[in-house]
């Protein structure tokens, strides 16, 4: 049975909708309208965002639509004043891992695309999976999002099986503790499967939110080139009690002024229908080039660093509470600069393709780009170190999933901004491990600076006592210790 007939039912239904909730031509309307806004009326917007509140589009327009210097860097500094405020100044870190590029769909921007034949299809076998997770863990890695093909290989059972594997790999003191998943958009039982082996985030991209563009860069025929089918994957999650999601878009396939207003919509959309649970996270990754994609290589809509670093702070403003993902797409210099932005995520150490951490582990290099090309490709403990030398504090806290804290409870000590309170000292427990058990001596160093300076900014906390004791107890031998 081909993925069209499996969801065929799904699509009907989804086609008889007379409309979806991305209206493009109002985005437009919205967009035009505010094509020159005054100091006035950003600085209007600004003090709403100030009170940390998901704006309306209208006011996400005024701010995209901004060309004005001086308020755009109020803009940025507010971007970074609201990320303190709920995340305060740590950064998360993961590294995905491929499963598969084996693909039924033929997406033009995309190395994976069926019509590709310049790239060695492999979907890892469990023992491959395993060696994958212990090099990974082996450097320090504690998080990870599992990236799929949509190919008959790698159905539900599939994934299911797989993410048991990457729990259950050990390695001394390294285990992923947090499993996040990218891949098609599953049905309502298939997404009860993955609630059932305990995956973490459940990603799916629109890529584009523009209606006649994706369908231009989907072929029909192909399940990815049914709209509605992706646009409600995340209701499907919700439904399923998969309730921690992230969004995303692949910036430079349309207009990312559109791009931005569509992800406002989207989750405008998950808030009025699931009790105020919007995305927990946010990816904005730009088109990179693909091996044997020309597409790739010259996209029409390609976004200039500093429209890059207007949408990020515009995203941060618009939707507050949720967490930014910088991906190692782009560039160390880019990375340090939408950092201060209102960026919460970032992968480290990362390596593209099936099998790329066997690969670069026995080779000594970093793979050949095949979905798409990484600009920052430092190892784990060079990030670490630079973020450590910014100031930040690094983390691998997979705390709030864990302990509950997900989708509906998530997003009220978010948007409360009070999440700061478990993030700030579960970072510094994690960072504690990585510095006893990976870390250079160099890294070690700069890493125990920045946990002394922010131990020291507890004193006269009720936790500080508490938080002493923790690092203590990690010190001498403990592991996986939290708030």
């Amino acid at each position: 049975m081909s993925f069209l007939e499996k969801y065929s039912k799904e699509f009907q239904e989804l086609d008889r909708l007379p409309n979806d909730f991305i209206n493009d031509e109002k985005i437009w309307e919205q967009l035009n309208k505010w094509e020159n806004p005054s100091k006035e009326d950003v600085r209007r917007v600004l003090k709403k965002a100030e009170q940390c509140i998901r704006l309306e589009p209208q006011e996400t327009a005024i701010l995209i639509q901004n060309k004005d210097e001086e308020t755009i860097q109020e803009m940025y500094d507010l971007a970074y004043q609201l990320k303190q405020e709920v995340y305060g100044d740590r950064i998360v870190f993961f590294a995905p891992l491929y499963i598969s590029d084996e693909c039924a769909n033929n997406c033009k921007y995309c190395g994976f695309r069926s019509t590709n034949n310049e790239i060695k299809r492999k979907t890892l076998t469990m023992e491959e999976i395993e060696q994958e997770v212990k090099i990974m863990t082996q450097e320090g890695q504690k998080r990870t999002v599992l990236v799929y093909g949509e190919s008959p290989k790698t159905q539900i059972d599939f994934m299911c099986k797989s993410i048991e594997k990457v729990y259950s790999t050990k390695t001394n003191h390294g285990e992923i503790r947090r499993a996040n998943i990218n891949c098609a958009p599953l049905s309502v039982e298939e997404l009860k499967q993955l609630k059932d082996v305990e995956i973490g985030t459940y990603q799916v991209f629109q890529e584009t939110y523009h209606h006649e563009t994706y369908s231009n860069v989907h072929p029909k025929g192909t399940i990815k080139g049914h709209y509605r089918w992706r646009l409600y994957a995340m209701d499907r999650a919700q439904q399923a009690g998969v309730d921690d999601c992230g969004l995303g878009v692949l910036f430079g396939l349309y207009d990312w002024r559109f791009e931005v207003m569509g992800l406002l919509y989207h989750t405008i959309h998950l808030e009025e229908n699931f009790n105020g649970v919007g995305p927990h996270t946010i990816s904005f990754p730009r088109i990179t080039p693909a091996k044997g994609t020309p597409y790739s290589d010259n996209p029409q809509y390609a976004v200039s660093d500093e429209d890059f670093k207007k949408l990020i702070a515009v995203l941060r403003l618009s939707i507050p509470y949720t967490g930014l993902i910088c991906t190692a797409r782009e560039s160390q210099e880019v990375r340090d600069s939408v950092i201060p932005l209102g960026v919460s995520q970032i992968d480290a150490g990362t390596r593209i393709g099936v099998g790329a951490y066997a690969q670069s582990q026995k080779a000594n290099e970093i793979p050949d780009k095949e979905q798409f090309t990484i600009c920052d490709s430092r190892s784990l403990d060079n990030v670490i170190n630079e973020v450590c030398g910014m100031g930040n504090i690094p983390s691998f806290c997979t705390s709030c999933y864990r302990a509950g804290r997900t989708g509906e409870h998530f997003m009220k000590v978010a948007k409360s901004k009070f999440v700061h309170n478990y993030c700030i000292p579960n970072a510094m427990f994690t960072l504690k491990e990585y510095l006893i058990d990976y870390a250079t001596p160099e890294t070690k160093a700069k890493g125990e600076t920045v946990l002394q300076e922010h131990l020291d900014k507890f004193k006269g906390d009720p936790r500080y006592n508490t938080i002493v004791q923790t690092l203590e107890k990690i010190e001498n031998g403990q592991r996986d210790l939290r708030l």
